[in-house]
This record gives C-alpha cells, sequence and structure tokens, in this order.
C-alpha cells in the first residue's frame, strides 16, 4: 500500500471526525469509531481489525481510567463543598479587591488543577461577578481572565483528559509534566493577561445586576488550608517522586525510595487527595460520599470513553505502517516540533473540544516522534505540550466552553469573539513559543 493512500486516508479520516461531531453533531464516541472502522477497513487486513482495536481502546483505559476518574472526584467534592469559593476567598484576602481580576486569574489557575474548566467556570462564575461588583471591574475582562486560567491547565497539566492521554501514550512522566506544564502556562498567562486588560477596554460590554451579588453568599466554607490540601498533595507527591528520580538515576537505594515511589505514582498521589478532601464533608457519612462519587464517575465515564476511542483510532494509524514510510518525507519538512502543535490547533479550531483535539493528534503524531527527531525523554514531553498548546488555538462558537463562559457571564457573542477568542489564540501561541525556546535546549 502505498504511502500517499495511507496519508490521504489518515487526513479523510480526520476530515470525517470534524463532520460528524462539528457538522452533524453526532456523539463524539461514535464518530471515533465509526472513522477507526472505516479507515481500518481501507488499509489493514480485516482479520486484524478487530484486535487492532480491542488494544488500543483497552491499552488506553489501562493507562489513563484511574487518573481521571480520581481527579474528578477530587474536583466534585471542593465543588460541592464549597472549597473552591474558599480558597478565592483566602487568595483575595492576600492580594486585595483593587487586584481582583488578579485574584480571580491565580483563584482559576489553582481549583483548575483538579477541576475541568467548565466546570470550574460554573462554580467560579457567581464569585467572578461578586467581585466585578464589588471592584467595578468590567465583566468582560475578569470573565476571560478566569476562563483563560481554567483552559491553560485543562488543555496543558495532568490529569486533566487530553494531556493525561497524550503523556500515556507517548510515555511521557507525569511529574516533569506538570512542572514544565507550569512553566509554560505562568509565562504565557501573563502575556495573555495583558492583552485581555487591552482588548475589554476597547469592548463595550453591559453592567451587570446588583441584584446578583446578594444571591451568592455561601455560608459555613471549609477552611482555606484543608481546601488546598486535596490539589496541593497530589502535586506535590508527584512532583517529589520525579525530582528523586532526576536525582537518584541510577537503581542505587536511597532512603524512603521504594515509599516516594509509591506514593509518587499519579494514581496512588490522587487517591491520597480523594482521601484528604474527605475531610472537607462536614457531618461525614457514606451517602453522602457516595454521591459525590456517583457524580465524578458520570463527569469522568464520557471522557474516558472518549478518549479509549482515541486510542483506537490511533491503534488503527499505527498498525498501517504510518511511522516507518514518514521519516524522510517529514525530515524535509523542517517542522519538527511544530507540526504536533499545527496538527492539534486545526483540529480544536475545526470540531472545538481540546480533548478531542489533543487524543486525535497524538494518535497521528506517535508513530512519527523518530522521524521528528522526538524520540527522547525530552522529546515526547515536549511534544505533548506541543499538542496542549496547539488544543488551546482557537475556542470559539463550536466549542462547549466557549458557550459556558458566555452565559454564566451574560456576555454576548461578539464581545466574546473579540476578547476571549482571541485571547485563546495568544495564549496557544505564545505557549507553544516557549515549547520551541525551549526545544533548543532540550533536543
Amino acid at each position: 500500500m502505498s504511502f500517499a493512500f495511507i496519508i490521504s486516508a489518515i487526513v479523510l479520516s480526520i476530515v470525517l471526525i470534524i463532520i460528524l461531531t462539528s457538522v452533524l453533531k453526532l456523539n463524539a464516541f461514535l464518530s471515533m469509531i465509526i472513522v477507526s472502522l472505516v479507515l481500518a477497513l481501507a488499509t489493514i487486513p480485516v482479520k486484524d481489525i478487530v484486535e487492532v482495536l480491542n488494544t488500543g481502546f483497552g491499552d488506553t483505559l489501562k493507562s489513563i481510567g484511574l487518573i481521571i476518574i480520581l481527579g474528578a472526584t477530587i474536583g466534585v467534592v471542593l465543588d460541592k463543598t464549597g472549597a473552591t469559593l474558599s480558597m478565592a476567598n483566602f487568595i483575595l484576602s492576600k492580594i486585595g479587591n483593587k487586584n481582583s481580576h488578579i485574584a480571580i486569574g491565580i483563584t482559576g489557575y489553582i481549583t483548575g488543577l483538579p477541576i475541568f474548566c467548565n466546570s470550574g467556570f460554573i462554580v467560579l462564575s457567581g464569585l467572578n461577578r461578586s467581585l466585578a461588583i464589588r471592584t467595578g471591574k468590567p465583566i468582560l475582562m475578569m470573565s476571560t481572565i478566569l476562563a483563560i486560567s481554567l483552559y491553560s491547565i485543562h488543555c496543558l497539566i495532568p490529569p486533566h483528559p487530553g494531556p493525561t492521554a497524550a503523556a500515556g501514550k507517548l510515555s511521557v512522566n507525569f511529574g516533569y509534566l506538570i512542572l514544565l506544564g507550569m512553566a509554560i502556562t505562568i509565562p504565557a498567562l501573563i502575556v495573555t493577561y495583558f492583552w485581555i486588560r487591552a482588548r475589554a477596554k476597547k469592548v463595550n460590554n453591559s453592567l451587570i445586576s446588583e441584584k446578583e451579588e446578594q444571591s451568592e453568599s455561601i455560608q459555613d466554607l471549609p477552611s482555606a488550608f484543608l481546601s488546598f490540601m486535596p490539589v496541593v498533595v497530589p502535586l506535590l507527591l508527584i512532583v517529589i517522586k520525579s525530582i528523586m528520580t532526576l536525582v537518584y538515576k541510577s537503581n542505587a537505594d536511597y532512603m524512603c525510595k521504594g515509599l516516594i515511589s509509591f506514593i509518587g505514582e499519579p494514581v496512588i498521589a490522587l487517591l491520597i487527595g480523594v482521601i484528604i478532601s474527605l475531610f472537607l464533608i462536614k457531618k461525614f457519612n457514606k451517602d453522602i460520599f457516595n454521591k459525590f462519587l456517583d457524580d465524578a464517575i458520570e463527569k469522568a465515564g464520557p471522557i474516558l470513553i472518549i478518549t479509549a476511542a482515541g486510542g483506537a483510532f490511533g491503534s488503527v494509524i499505527k498498525a498501517t505502517g504510518l511511522g516507518e514510510q514518514t521519516g524522510s518525507v517529514l525530515q524535509t519538512t523542517g517542522l519538527g516540533i511544530f507540526l504536533p502543535f499545527l496538527i492539534a490547533a486545526m483540529i480544536k479550531t475545526a470540531q472545538g473540544s481540546s480533548t478531542v483535539a489533543i487524543i486525535t493528534t497524538v494518535n497521528i503524531i506517535a508513530p512519527m516522534i523518530p522521524a521528528l527527531g522526538l524520540d527522547s525523554e525530552g522529546g515526547r514531553l515536549l511534544a505533548t505540550l506541543a499538542m496542549g498548546s496547539g488544543s488551546i488555538v482557537v475556542s470559539h462558537a463550536n466549542d462547549s466552553y466557549f458557550w459556558v463562559v458566555a452565559k454564566f457571564s451574560n456576555l454576548d457573542v461578539s464581545d466574546m469573539l473579540k476578547c476571549y477568542t482571541s485571547s485563546t489564540l495568544v495564549l496557544g501561541a505564545t505557549s507553544m513559543f516557549i515549547v520551541y525556546i525551549l526545544s533548543l535546549f532540550m533536543l
């Protein structure tokens, strides 16, 4: 089978995914499975198709299933107990009302670590409106800063499904990904923050009613210290294990090596976070926790299924032999680290979902990693971050998050496009620029 035919088939498959999900509004899971089957029938022997699909589906669930469920559980508990609002109030008390736009950005960044961006924005939207009223800041600026802070984490840092799936597929160290992801998102957010301030001044948006503030008062919040712990402790455990691995590259024993390796595993670290989060539940009983866990599984289930379907799609692409045939072609393009970014950006912009964009891209890129010169620990790490950066570009009317931000902030679509959508372009491009700079030293 010719290289041109395989490339054409894969490109058409991507286009078909976009048409099915964004134009025909077909369920993303079913779309992925249909396209995977069609591509398999066109490119690999019929006798191998079922095994290839099952392998890709099962291996994906094995690598990230528990991580996503546990992360969602922490997020639900933080939401239901008011811990996210407690964290926001604490940050605001330290920064001051005049810097409320910075406070809401920091709050979004921290609470976004375990919470999906859609849920995080909904949880914090009431506080965001109250701060806008109290401090006189434009609601468009406040909402965009909050939305972008949550969005950057969602696209670049585990345990969110997109970066988690990419890291699992490329065997990337989760601790390194968290550390480097933060090192990229923070300066990228700072650059985007100034863009948002400049754009918001040029866009005329309506004032919000004082009545909205009165309905947002929530009593008896948990302490800020306890609220932060389910987020901070798992991240510290994962990062400490990665640092210890760097320091002790050999197999020589060191104090508590076994214990650190165990509790620093993402699954165990997040499980510890879940246990800590139980202390946030006042008058704890098993029925309340079971309800929280049911909510978490309900949120995580669709993401897991879509992610696993993406794994099946990637398994078919791998079976076509694309990776072995792309070496000489890709070496002449000179795209290198930019290819994962461009593919993810194209898919994201066309069909709206950052998670689907990353999952689709990693399954396309995985066989090409050696040919792209990224077949090293640092290369795979940067490729994952490049895909995450691409999945940020751009969020507009075909993205459900776009409508969450607009609806819960009472913003016009035109204002959203001028400020929020343009900010996602700035954020994604800046993140990719930082990834490129890092590649000059790491590759």
